[in-house]
């Protein structure tokens, strides 16, 4: 199993605080201490070793003048870009932060073995801001946070001076319009951004009416199907399957306006059987078509079954024209004539 250490981050169920985060703190230190004890043991030098420690300090000295020219390059870029701030060694916050945390805790720490101390860090040091300021009248000292002198103990009352001072009336309607104004000019000249999840618009095209009424609405024109009654010639509303006249079921018989009896050859969906309709059958064994008005005993063109009772009559539905044989033949003797021998 692996240790603690090395073994991926769990999640806690209450997170450490105060000496339990510190304790933690300084256990990974240790361990960390310990690990670079064993790595960088104690080892025999051999005349390879001699040879190559030799060696780095000429390397050290020709690659000197190159890298300390190099650090002061960069150092030079790194105050140009911020010219406010000072130079502070890591060593330096290290050994202040693990000074306060030692008087805090009672431990021993050595910034040396916690973090890496090469290096500055830059510091930018800004005066503590308060937004308002209050003097004591009678001892001209500053207050704080409470409402006490600190030196002369007296309340603060509405003769101790005030900075900045109140604004009069007049400087904060001065301040509203300049506000105005510049929220104003913030909706005029404001940014164009372009939406892609705009909605698309709908543009409804109207004209006034001439009777005086209500504006008339362009639609696109559409064809109405109408069905009459076969019984009395009763138009058929809103679609209903049964007359509201005669109460007679909707059949095939019943005409329709305008009629399609290319592409509905056995009725209209949802009629019932009329009368006059002619019966269209087809095999239940292929599912071919039997021909028009075929009587039982018809064999099938495709599979030579006989019709029989099984086979069901073709409902109303729509169905696509096959196409004309004659059309076929012309098709097939132009490619022909294109074939090469």
């Amino acid at each position: 199993m692996s240790s603690p250490a090395l073994s991926g981050p769990s999640a806690p169920s209450k997170e450490k605080t105060g000496v339990g985060r510190m304790l933690t703190r300084m256990k990974t230190i240790m361990k960390r201490a310990e690990k670079r004890m064993s790595i960088s043991g104690p080892s025999k030098a051999t005349p390879s070793t001699a040879k190559s420690a030799s060696a780095e300090p000429a390397a050290a000295a020709e690659a000197g003048p190159s890298g300390s020219a190099a650090n002061k390059t960069k150092a030079k870029k790194t105050d140009a870009a911020f010219p406010d701030a000072m130079r502070v060694p890591r060593m330096q916050l290290h050994e202040e932060r693990a000074r306060k945390l030692g008087e805090r805790f009672g431990l021993e720490i050595l910034p040396s073995e916690w973090h890496s101390i090469e290096g500055d860090a830059l510091r930018v040091n800004k005066p503590i801001r308060m937004r308002v300021h209050r003097t004591c009248h009678e001892c001209k000292t500053d207050f704080g946070t409470a409402k006490q002198c600190p030196k002369c103990d007296h309340v603060r009352c509405t003769q101790c001076a005030r900075y900045p001072p109140k604004r009069t009336e007049a400087e904060k309607l001065a301040a509203r319009e300049r506000r105005a104004q510049v929220i104003k000019e913030q909706k005029e000249l404001a940014p164009i951004i372009a939406d892609w999840d705009a909605p698309k618009k709908v543009f409804i095209l109207s004209r006034p009416s001439k009777s005086g009424g209500q504006d008339l609405v362009y639609k696109k024109p559409r064809q109405r199907l109408r069905r009459n009654c076969c019984q009395c010639d009763k138009l058929f509303v809103g679609g209903s399957k049964a007359c509201s006249a005669c109460s007679h079921a909707r059949c095939t018989d019943c005409p329709r306006d305008p009629a399609k009896k290319d592409k509905y050859p056995y009725g209209y969906p949802g009629d019932v059987f009329g009368a006059r309709s002619v019966p269209r059958y087809k095999c239940h064994q292929c599912k071919a078509k039997y021909p028009v008005a075929a009587p039982e005993g018809t064999a099938c063109t495709k599979c030579s079954h006989a019709r029989c009772v099984d086979c069901p009559r073709l409902k109303p539905q729509r169905v696509d024209p096959e196409p004309d044989p004659e059309i076929l033949k012309t098709i097939e003797a132009r490619l022909a004539q294109l074939k090469v021998g």
